[in-house]
C-alpha cells in the first residue's frame, strides 16, 4: 500500500493496479473524460464502474443511511487517519485476502479532512460476471455443494477474526465458476472475540428468511443446513 499525502487529502492505493494519479482516480467527470466508465449501479448513492489496467473497479463515495444521512449525508467525525471508514476497509480487505477469503482487491481509499469532520471514498475490484445471492435465488435454487462453499467462505472470514457488521444476501456474490466473494466491509472490523460470530450467522438467516417474503427467493431449511455443514466444517488449509 502506497499512501499519497497532500494538505488535508490522504490517498492509500496498491500501484499495481491504479496506474493514474491518486488525486484524480475518485472523480467520477475523470473517468467519463477517459472513456472509462463501463457502468453504475444505484443505492444509497452512485456507485461507477471504471476501467482499470486489467480489471475493473467499483467507485463509490460513503454516504450515511438512515434518517441521520439525511440531515448530514457524507460528513463523518475525523479522529485521525487510521481511523476513516475508507482506510479502514481498505485495511480489513487488505488482511482478508492475505487470509485467503474471496473479497474484492482494495484498489484505493480516499479521505478528505474539512474542519472537525471527513468526506471519504473507496475503489475495489468489480468482481467479474458475478451476483448477489438474492438476483440468483429469485431465478432458481441452489445446489447443497455451493451453500457449502458459502458456509466455509464465511467460516474463513470468521477465521480470520473479522466481523463483518452487514452479513446479509445482498452482500454475497457468486460468479460463473461458482466462487463464493463476500463483499461491503464498511464499519467492519478485527475482533478476536467470539461472541459477534453467533450475531452474523443469526443476522444471515433473518436476511435469507426476509427476502423469502419480500422477493420469493428460492430458499428451504436444507438450504441453511448445507450452508452451516460447510461453516462447520475444518478447512484443511486453514
Amino acid at each position: 500500500m502506497k499512501t499519497f499525502e497532500q494538505g488535508k487529502l490522504r490517498v492509500w492505493y496498491d500501484e499495481v493496479l491504479l496506474s493514474v494519479s491518486p488525486e484524480l482516480c475518485f472523480d467520477a467527470s475523470f473517468w467519463q473524460q477517459q472513456d472509462k466508465i463501463v457502468g453504475q449501479a444505484s443505492g444509497r448513492g452512485t456507485t461507477w464502474f471504471i476501467q482499470l489496467d486489467g480489471i475493473q473497479g467499483a467507485l463509490r463515495h460513503y454516504r450515511r443511511g438512515g434518517l441521520f444521512g439525511k440531515l448530514v449525508r457524507d460528513h463523518y467525525l475525523f479522529y485521525n487517519w487510521d481511523k476513516t471508514r475508507s482506510y479502514q476497509e481498505f485495511q480489513v480487505l487488505e488482511h482478508l485476502r492475505k487470509s485467503g477469503v474471496n473479497v474484492p482487491r482494495p484498489v484505493a481509499a480516499r479521505a478528505i479532512k474539512k474542519h472537525v469532520c471527513y468526506q471519504a471514498d473507496l475503489i475495489t475490484e468489480k468482481i467479474p460476471n458475478a451476483r448477489d445471492l438474492v438476483t440468483i435465488l429469485q431465478e432458481n435454487s441452489l445446489s447443497d455443494e455451493v451453500y457449502g462453499k458459502i458456509g466455509r467462505e464465511i467460516r474463513k472470514m470468521h477465521d480470520a477474526q473479522v466481523n463483518h457488521t452487514d452479513l446479509n444476501i445482498h452482500n454475497i456474490l457468486i460468479d460463473e465458476q461458482e466462487h463464493v466473494w463476500i463483499i461491503d466491509f464498511d464499519k467492519c472490523y478485527l475482533d478476536a472475540c467470539q461472541n459477534w460470530k453467533s450475531n452474523n450467522i443469526k443476522r444471515l438467516i433473518r436476511s435469507f428468511k426476509k427476502e423469502q417474503v419480500k422477493s420469493n427467493i428460492f430458499f428451504s431449511n436444507r438450504s441453511w443446513e448445507s450452508l452451516m455443514d460447510g461453516y462447520l466444517l475444518v478447512v484443511d488449509e486453514l
